[in-house]
């Protein structure tokens, strides 16, 4: 079913870059992306994302992730929208899906980029950026939360929130251990539109940021704060 829900994508994307020339880069070029703190892959491309949690692990997914956010929104965000929410004209990628076939299409488009009638609608990443970049951007992409999920938890997050800053600021009355879980509970909740087993979502990152410090609640608080906002 994922399958056919992707080509369906697909097929509407390349229908809609084709057809507007919205999407031209132009002169735009393309911003290095640090990769340092990543596993190196090689020179030989892959076909599969090897930075997802497993087999790469918790750590170097993380790392993943936050570096293919600022490769994203340095170089894709512009075309694809900020978050990877599509304004309704470029595909949407988080809808591509989190396996070997949606990474296929999605490597063969960041290498070698699409050009219609001399114009290019995007640019060639592959040897400007380098594989590490693709591959995690591409973890970046997917593991995206289903924004609808978030907004039915958003009011939970927002009381949760200001527990936390309360924490922080050594007020009493909440429970640092309960809203650890509960917080986790909240994040094995949302979803990928991806298929991505894990959505990288505040509420999952606010619960590895609960430590038993004041300083650990505050980090929390504000990453519940930012996603928040950023969800509005």
């Amino acid at each position: 079913m994922r399958l056919k829900a992707t080509r369906a994508f697909l097929a509407t994307g390349l229908v809609l870059t084709t057809s507007l020339s919205v999407f031209a880069h132009g002169d735009v070029s393309p911003q290095a992306v640090d990769t340092a703190g990543l596993p190196a892959l090689g020179e030989e491309w892959l076909i599969e994302n090897p930075y997802r949690a497993e087999p790469a692990g918790e750590e170097v997914w993380l790392k993943a992730i936050e570096i293919g956010a600022s490769g994203y929104n340095q170089n894709c965000a512009r075309c694809h929208g900020l978050e990877v929410v599509s304004g309704g004209l470029a595909p949407d990628l988080r809808f591509l899906e989190a396996e070997e076939y949606g990474d296929e299409w999605y490597m063969e488009r960041y290498r070698v980029g699409y050009t219609q009638n001399g114009i290019t609608k995007m640019p060639a990443f592959g040897e400007l950026l380098g594989q590490e970049a693709a591959w995690a951007i591409r973890t970046y992409i997917e593991t995206r939360p289903d924004g609808d999920a978030m907004e039915e938890v958003s009011d939970e997050l927002k009381a949760m929130r200001d527990q936390l800053a309360g924490l922080a600021d050594g007020a009493d009355g909440a429970d640092p251990d309960a809203l650890k879980s509960r917080l986790g509970e909240i994040a094995g909740s949302i979803e990928t539109l991806s298929g991505a087993p894990v959505a990288d979502s505040v509420a999952y990152r606010a619960a590895k940021q609960i430590d038993g410090t004041p300083e650990g609640y505050k980090t929390a608080a504000e990453t519940l704060t930012i996603g928040l906002s950023a969800t509005q």
